[in-house]
Parts: structure tokens; C-alpha cells; sequence
């Protein structure tokens, strides 16, 4: 293979078997660690051959494996933007690996020329969309070749597009798996022929084929993640028909009359053809206006389905009261097409921002009756695993069951408003003396926790020893700690994911979004982040990478050989409650420099933050149950109230 290959900081991490802060330390600590090739000040990259003569000489590796060189030479072999292509590529030859071994084992013989004379014409087969390209080298396909021999064909691509996604997580959109299975299960094809009108990578694709579909269709406008999405299903037996093409513009499908379709559609897409498709035979409930450029897809789902079929669509929220598509959310209400609407958790949906929902359809059939109540379920709230239940069993048991279904009068007013929360705010009997038995039971589980909790503190003992000390100052000019702040960055559109400052405080997930600029900072596992002003104050270590810092954010990025994290994120802490005391709300970087932590020893650092670990846990246990108590109290009074619960001690304290 040729000696092109780069690699990332991440990448040589994991030749290593070392965090990427380890790196960063070997770049300043020693003279002879390979100078960058490529990249940016940010985010450099190194010749893979020098990266592993200096692992090499240090005693830090045996050997690059064989799977890493093939992913750095496949990388280095080809433009960034024709990635996918050289995957896709390689897809192809893995398939005929899989179908032909005889036929690679006879052409191998021959020279690299005549292997890549030969090599288009048999990679280019009727079942994958789009033609063969020739952007990777023979001499990588024969390594590819002999990495199929270790793993297999569809291990080897399951590698390959694992890494691809890894290396442009921000650019390529998938699908969540859960999601995905939760959507096919809901469109209940009972074996059937499923499609996806557009399936990216095939996720959705794959979740109906694990789930037993009899028969896969899916189109993509992409050629080469439609060729992905073919390869991913082929390679794992899947029997798949999967074309490129735009599924709206240019249907692939125009007879298909599918079980179920299953459709995760691009949002607030514009030029998704208004002009072109007017008179479309499609719209049979209605012209979508330009504006909701989600419509059409619902329309082109039931359009494709069986009478009696369902169809299962991704949409975000905004789609359930825009006033634009309020008549078309009407006829399908009065057709009987439209059954229910599921509100998911936030982040469900790719580049998405806020709740998005699923809207349930079912292709009406000739006699059928109109449903007089519609599903709402609003599930924004509630964590994965007993949202999914809720969904699925509401699902399964309407129409019999009327929880949380809507009486189809109430929909069908001026606006047509489809959001669920407008409607099941209010809970039935059961369902509130269910939810003050689960309220009470968590309640139950947190304050085990508690007595776990204060029990691991007994561990902490008394002691006269005053701890030496040093200031971040001392550390950051020793290179153990390096200091960051964001740059000026527009928030609020943009596909990259942005730690802020709220995000700290509470504890939560990246949720702000901004566009990729050359000299943002890039969070890395073990990064300490602050906020730099406020009295609310939190010291958050990073447990996952990816985002970028947001605008009012200290990052602190150490050397993990000499600084433990979780030590210095407590000091740090204990320094910004000294602030609050003393009534400063600001957090100036010459402030933070002054902060003091302790001259220990690794090890005894790492103890120090164990035991701030243990006080950060109590801390959350004891804010839970002081929320949990209050809503149970106030379940406990409304019950009470309303008949819901009753009171089943008698007067002398026993049980009636």
C-alpha cells in the first residue's frame, strides 16, 4: 500500500491504547514526535508511517493492525468529499469477496493493470444503485482482500463504516437505532414488503429487514449512501432493492404498493419541486404548499403503501400547527389516514432541534369507518426505554383502549393543531394513581441511594495535614494544564453541536448549535469546563468528545499523566463557591490562573477526586429527592383530592 496515510490525534490515541490527552502530552514533551502534515493548528494530522517508527521506538507498539492501516490508507487514498464514493467502492468488492471468492482469487494473479482493467466491470452489479467508481487503488483492495480474511466481508464494511461515520460524525446525519426500531415496529407489516422512500445508510431499512420484513425497497438521492445502504443489507444477507434517484422528482418506484413505509425525510427542505410537481397524481389530499416541505413525504408514503397499510414518518414538531398545512392535516384527519401523533424526546431525529414527532398513517380501505377519536402521545418527557413502552402499548391497544386518544371534533377546528401536549396535559384516573405509585417508588429507590451514599462518606476521615499547593498559573506554564475559551461564534443554526453554559449548569447534553469555523475548540474526553461568569457556578468534567465550547465556557484540557480531571474539577468547584461568599460574579481568566489546587503525587490526586465524585453523587441524590418529594407530595394531594387515591390504614395505624 502507499505511504500517504495520515492520522488524527484520535486516531494515533487509539494505536496507542491511550486517551487523547496522552497525545497532546507526547507532542510537548517530546522533541522527536512527528511534526504535523496536514490538518490545521486545531486539528493536525501526521504521516501514519512516522506516527508508528516513534510508537515503534518508544515501546508504545508492536505493530499497526492491519484493519487501521486500511482505514488510514482508504482515508489518505481519496478526496475528503469522495469518501463515501471510495466506501461505497470497497463495499462493492467486499460483495464479490462474498459471492465470487474464485473469481478475486483468479484475478489477484494478475497485475495491478489488469486487475484494475478488469475490477470496474465486475464491482459494477444490478442490485446496487449508481456505477463502480475507480477511486481506490488495487494494492488497497488487496490488503482489504486480506483484511476479509481475518474478519469476513460484512465484519470488514461494518469496520469501515463505523470509522467513516466516526470521521465525519458532524456531516453525515444518522438515524438513532432506537428510533428506528421503535418506527418499525409501530408500522406493524406483520413480515411484509417494507419501504423507505429515503434511506440514507439504510438504517430504518435495516431495523425492518432484523425485524423479519419479507421484502426491502428503498430509494436515496444520494448515489453514494444509496449504495451504502444497498452494501449494508446485501453484505448481511438481506435481500434488498435499493435505487438513487430523487424518491420525489424521479419516483423509482411508481407501481410499488409496499405493507408498510417507514420514512425519516429531510426537514424544512424547500426545493423539495412545488414547482415541478403541482399536478402530481400524489396529492390526494392536497397540494403541499412550499413552505412544508414534510408533507409531500407523508403524502408519497401513503401513496405507496397498501390500502390497510400504515406508514410511520419522522416529523418535527412545528409541522403540527404550522397554518400552512392545516388543511392538508384536516383531510387527512376526515379521511381517516392520519390515527396518531407521538411527541419523542429531544434529539431523536438528526439535526433536529427540540421534540420531534412520529405521525402514524394508515391507507384507508374501501367501507372503512372513520376513526372517531385520534392517538396523542406525548413522550418528550419521559426516558428511552419506558417512553418506548408507553408508545408501543398505547399504540398496540388503540382504538379499544381510549387513553390518550382525542376525539377527532376536538382536532378539526380553525387550526388543526396536532401537537400532543396541547391535548393529553391532563391525566385519566389510572393513569394518575399509576403515576403516584411510580413517583413514590423512585423516591423509594433514591433514598436507598442516599443511605449508600452517606455510608460511602464514613470512608472519609479526620486529618491535621495541610495539602502542598500550586496554582493552575504554576501548571499551565509547566504545560500539565492548558486554558481555553470559544471564540465569537453566531448560536442558533448550524449542524455542529455546541457545549453552553446552561448546558454546564445543569448537567446536560450539548443542546446549542452553531456552523463549523476553522478555530473552534473541539471537546475532548477529560476535558474540565466552567462557566466564566454568573454566580451559578459547576465544574463538569467531559466523559464524550465532538461538541465544540460554547461562548462563556473556561476549558481546561490537562496532561493526563500529571493532572487527574476529576481532582482539579473539584478545586475548581471549591473556588467558585469562595467567589460566590465573597459576592463576585464574574470569573476572569487572571482569576481562574490564581486558583489553587494541590502538589500531589497521580495517584493521590486521583483518591482527592474520587471523594469529590462521592459528594457530587450525594449532591445529585439529595436535589432528586427533594423534587421527587415535592411532586409526590403533590400527587398525593390531587389524588386525594379527586378520589384517585384513598387512604387504606385504619385508625389504630393497621392495613384495611
Amino acid at each position: 500500500m502507499q505511504d500517504s496515510a495520515t492520522v488524527a490525534a484520535a486516531d494515533i490515541a487509539r494505536l496507542a491504547g491511550v486517551g487523547r490527552a496522552a497525545v497532546s502530552n507526547w507532542r510537548r514533551r517530546f522533541d522527536d514526535f512527528p511534526s504535523p502534515v496536514g490538518g490545521t493548528s486545531s486539528s493536525p494530522l501526521f504521516s501514519l508511517t512516522d506516527v508508528e517508527d516513534w510508537l515503534r521506538r518508544q515501546g508504545k507498539l508492536a505493530e499497526v493492525p492491519l484493519d487501521e492501516r486500511v482505514w488510514q490508507e482508504l482515508r489518505a487514498g481519496v478526496e475528503d468529499l469522495r469518501l463515501a464514493e471510495a466506501i461505497g467502492q470497497v463495499g462493492a468488492f467486499l460483495l464479490l469477496l462474498d459471492r465470487s471468492p474464485g473469481k478475486w482469487t483468479r484475478l489477484a494473479k494478475k497485475s495491478d493493470a489488469e486487475v484494475s482493467g478488469r475490477l470496474v466491470e465486475e464491482l459494477d452489479t444490478d442490485d446496487l444503485p449508481g456505477t463502480a467508481s475507480t477511486a481506490v487503488t488495487v494494492p488497497l483492495l488487496r490488503a482489504v482482500a486480506d483484511l476479509a480474511g481475518q474478519r469476513g466481508p460484512a465484519a470488514t464494511f461494518d469496520f469501515l463504516y463505523e470509522r467513516y461515520l466516526d470521521a465525519h460524525s458532524r456531516r453525515v446525519a444518522t438515524l438513532p437505532a432506537e428510533v428506528a426500531d421503535l418506527m418499525v415496529e409501530l408500522s406493524a407489516f406483520d413480515g411484509g414488503t417494507v419501504f423507505d422512500p429515503t434511506c440514507g445508510l439504510g438504517t430504518l431499512l435495516l431495523s425492518a429487514a432484523g425485524s423479519g420484513a419479507a421484502g426491502l425497497a428503498g430509494q436515496e438521492r444520494d448515489e453514494a449512501a444509496a449504495r451504502i445502504a444497498a452494501l449494508r443489507l446485501l453484505l448481511h444477507g438481506h435481500q434488498a432493492t435499493v435505487r438513487a434517484g430523487d424518491p420525489l422528482r424521479d419516483d423509482r418506484f411508481a407501481s410499488l404498493q409496499a405493507d408498510a413505509v417507514v420514512c425519516s425525510p429531510p426537514f424544512a427542505d424547500r426545493s423539495w419541486g412545488y414547482e415541478e410537481l403541482a399536478g402530481d397524481i400524489r396529492w390526494q389530499y392536497g397540494l403541499p404548499p412550499r413552505g412544508e416541505p414534510e408533507l409531500p413525504w407523508v403524502q408519497h408514503g401513503l401513496f405507496h403503501v397498501r390500502p390497510g397499510g400504515h406508514v410511520v414518518v419522522l416529523m418535527p414538531s412545528a409541522a403540527a400547527d404550522r397554518r400552512s398545512g392545516r388543511r392538508i392535516r384536516a383531510q387527512l384527519l376526515r379521511a381517516g389516514a392520519l390515527r396518531a401523533v407521538v411527541a419523542l424526546p429531544a434529539g431523536a431525529a438528526p439535526n433536529a432541534l427540540g421534540s420531534p414527532h412520529l405521525w402514524i398513517l394508515r391507507r384507508p380501505e374501501a367501507g372503512d369507518p372513520i376513526p372517531s377519536h385520534i392517538l396523542m402521545v406525548d413522550a418528550s418527557e419521559m426516558p428511552w426505554p419506558q417512553m418506548r413502552e408507553t408508545v408501543l402499548e398505547r399504540w398496540r391497544s388503540y382504538p379499544a383502549d381510549s387513553e390518550g386518544a382525542v376525539p377527532l371534533i376536538e382536532l378539526l377546528d380553525e387550526d388543526v393543531d396536532l401537537t400532543p401536549a396541547r391535548y393529553v396535559a391532563g391525566r385519566s384516573a389510572v393513569s394518575a394513581g399509576q403515576e403516584f405509585v411510580a413517583s413514590l417508588d423512585a423516591m423509594a429507590a433514591s433514598t436507598a441511594a442516599l443511605h449508600h451514599a452517606v455510608e460511602a462518606l464514613r470512608a472519609f476521615t479526620t486529618a491535621g495535614d495541610d495539602l502542598p499547593k500550586t496554582t493552575i498559573a504554576e501548571q499551565a506554564r509547566a504545560g500539565a494544564i492548558a486554558i481555553h475559551q470559544a471564540p465569537r461564534q453566531e448560536m442558533g443554526a448550524g449542524k455542529v453541536s455546541v457545549l453552553t453554559a446552561e448546558d454546564v449548569i445543569a448537567g446536560r447534553a450539548p443542546s446549542g448549535r452553531t456552523s463549523a469555523t476553522a478555530d473552534m475548540v473541539v471537546l475532548e474526553p477529560g476535558d474540565v469546563v466552567i462557566p466564566s461568569g454568573g454566580r451559578s457556578f459547576a465544574a463538569r468534567v467531559m466523559r464524550e468528545g465532538g461538541a465544540v465550547l460554547g461562548p462563556g465556557l473556561h476549558l481546561f484540557r490537562v496532561d493526563a499523566e500529571r493532572i487527574d480531571p476529576s481532582c482539579l474539577a473539584g478545586f475548581l468547584r471549591v473556588a467558585g463557591a469562595q467567589t460566590s461568599r465573597r459576592g463576585q460574579t464574574g470569573t476572569s481568566r487572571s482569576d481562574i490562573r490564581r486558583v489553587e489546587m494541590p502538589r500531589l503525587p497521580l495517584d493521590e490526586q486521583r483518591r482527592l477526586g474520587d471523594a469529590f465524585g462521592r459528594l457530587e453523587d450525594l449532591e445529585g441524590i439529595v436535589g432528586r429527592l427533594a423534587d421527587q418529594g415535592t411532586a409526590l407530595v403533590g400527587l398525593g394531594l390531587e389524588g386525594l383530592a379527586d378520589g384517585t387515591l384513598r387512604n387504606c390504614r385504619s385508625e389504630d395505624g393497621s392495613l384495611s
